[in-house]
């Protein structure tokens, strides 16, 4: 049984979450530059036998394409051609970074800690995961 992998695409550092070889809890796994993302992802997906990837769908707030989806349409495209077996799902992404940030707070995390944005991408890359498992 795979495993499904979480991606918060971002231009600068792209958010990873992986789930349990169950698929019933999600667990931040790293946060890559999106320039390296490639590179990391033909190591760890074929390591870890992952068989879903669902990538971070970012909406407004009239359920229309966000501004930045100009930039994840391509990334989509490319990740498509270097894993054409492997289903990519997208999964509504609004709100991921304010919980993120809220799930720093709640933790106990010092502010120092909170202004690591890389941190933040792997939750909210968590939280779309999670929020992807909970579908019927």
């Amino acid at each position: 049984m795979g495993k499904i992998l979480a991606i918060d695409y971002g231009e600068k550092r792209i958010g990873l979450a992986v789930t349990d070889d169950m698929k019933m809890i999600a667990f931040g796994l790293t946060t890559v530059n999106t320039p390296e993302i490639f590179t990391y992802l033909s190591d760890y997906i074929p390591r870890e036998n992952v068989d879903v990837i669902v990538v971070g769908e970012p909406k407004q707030m009239d359920n229309t394409a966000s501004e930045s989806e100009v930039h994840i349409t391509p990334f989509l495209v490319k990740l498509a051609e270097r894993f054409p077996t492997i289903p990519i799902k997208r999964h509504d992404e609004r709100f991921t970074s304010k919980m993120a940030f809220q799930t720093m707070l709640d933790s106990g995390l010092k502010k120092k800690q909170r202004k690591n944005k890389a941190l933040i991408d792997e939750i909210s890359a968590t939280i779309i995961l999670q929020s992807y498992l909970s579908l019927p």
